[in-house]
């Protein structure tokens, strides 16, 4: 039986092989972790999908490959016969070890192939990998004997973690000293590698920036009202974050101009209007951008909103979001005003979605009032890219002037929510 590579997020085209969690002759049951996968979105792991004795691989640790390509053969247990003790498969071990060596023979050491079979999480994996730590060698206190990121922590707190390494590096050095490790070689040759994730994210990007003609509108919004209310809030012991005043005057706006919250179906010739507020959040990561979404905006209360958001991004930076938490946005923002020093930029969309919003550095500065007279006020600067086969620009700035309506004014957004 042919193991493939499946669609594990919407959209997904392709993944980069991370490691196996078996070896040829291995007897697996259902659902059993296969190997190990990067996309652009997230690491996950491929489950048999039946009981059987694992065959050949038909790919190699760090190659991408496109969904629907054969991974590994699965020779399928027979469930009427007696099981035989696995058999020593000397051809395919032979080939497996050249699986573990990458092209330039550096020697992976994240993806050697575990004797033992270890019940633990993609991201439960990563931190022993980063750490240089043989997680076959620890105790699992979860179910059924699962590693979890603490018994990795408590592992490598009670092992002398960095002369470990420095023995590691003479070993391989005294056996082997062409042989670098892959970190070692990334600084003497002052290269960063393009793969994994960063790799699935410049092809995502490019496919947008190719089939989108985009255009961006630049405007600015004034936060002083929002800052003050925030206050208010925040003496009630009500800390509502920004982001979700945003967030919700985004969805008011998207009632009233339905076009960004859509999707263009050209060979159906037509553009599908969505009814549900999905709204993707930028999160900037050790990996690389990503982007949880906030499902139901506009059936959600201000508390529920920030929570999720606040849970959906602690889950983003440990690596640990699934495929709900990652799928089915129909509009995205990226807030990087908390970072300082923007003044603009042109986002690349979300590829179907037909817009995005990023949020930018907020200033005080003098402004010209109703009544003639200057103000000292909190202003931000806001870019609006939209696809312009579906948005005019007339329309996108009619749809920010409401957005800055509501956050110069939240108590009149807040009417909107009752």
């Amino acid at each position: 039986m042919e193991v493939k590579l499946h669609d594990i997020g919407e959209g997904m085209t392709e993944a980069d092989i991370n490691c196996f969690l078996v070896k040829p002759g291995d007897m697996v049951k259902a659902d059993d972790p296969l190997l190990e996968v990067q996309t652009d979105k997230m690491t996950a792991e491929i489950p048999s999908p039946a009981s059987g004795r694992v065959g050949a691989f038909k790919v190699i640790e760090g190659q991408t490959v496109k969904v629907g390509t054969t991974l590994l053969i699965l020779e399928i247990a027979d469930t009427s016969a007696v099981i035989q003790p696995a058999i020593q498969l000397p051809e395919k071990t032979s080939f497996h070890q050249k699986v573990i060596e990458s092209s330039n023979g550096v020697l992976n050491n994240c993806n050697q192939i575990k004797d033992k079979r270890i019940l633990a999480s993609p991201f439960t994996r990563k931190i022993a990998r980063e750490n240089k730590v043989e997680i076959e060698k620890i105790q699992g206190t979860g179910p059924a004997g699962r590693i979890t990121d603490e018994d990795v922590y408590q592992y490598i707190s009670q092992h002398n973690e960095e002369k470990q390494k420095e023995e590691l590096y003479v070993t391989v050095i005294k056996e082997k000293p062409e042989i670098l490790s892959e970190k070692e070689e990334k600084v003497t040759d002052n290269t960063l590698p393009f793969r994994g994730r960063r790799k699935q994210i410049a092809r995502k990007m490019q496919h947008s920036v190719y089939t989108i003609p985009h255009c961006t509108h630049f405007e600015e919004v004034d936060l002083t009202e929002l800052i003050q209310f925030r206050e208010e809030l925040k003496k009630d012991k009500e800390n509502i974050s920004a982001t979700v005043f945003f967030m919700k005057a985004l969805s008011v706006c998207l009632k009233k101009y339905p076009i960004f919250n859509a999707v263009l179906e050209e060979e159906k010739e037509r553009i599908r209007l969505l009814t549900e507020h999905h709204i993707g959040v930028a999160v900037d990561t050790e990996d690389g951008l990503i982007v949880p979404v906030v499902k139901d905006i506009d059936k959600k209360s201000l508390r529920e909103i920030h929570q999720e958001m606040k849970d959906l991004t602690q889950k983003a930076l440990r690596d640990q979001l699934t495929i709900h938490d990652i799928s089915g946005g129909t509009f995205t923002i990226s807030n990087v005003g908390p970072l300082g020093g923007s003044l603009g930029a042109t986002p690349i969309i979300q590829h179907p979605q037909v817009a995005l919003v990023s949020f930018h550095k907020t200033k005080k500065m003098p402004v010209v009032m109703e009544d003639d007279q200057i103000a000292i006020r909190s202003v931000m600067n806001i870019s609006m890219s939209f696809d312009h086969r579906v948005a005019d620009g007339a329309t996108a700035v009619r749809f920010t002037n409401l957005f800055s309506q509501y956050i110069k004014n939240p108590k009149k957004l807040l009417l909107e929510l009752i």
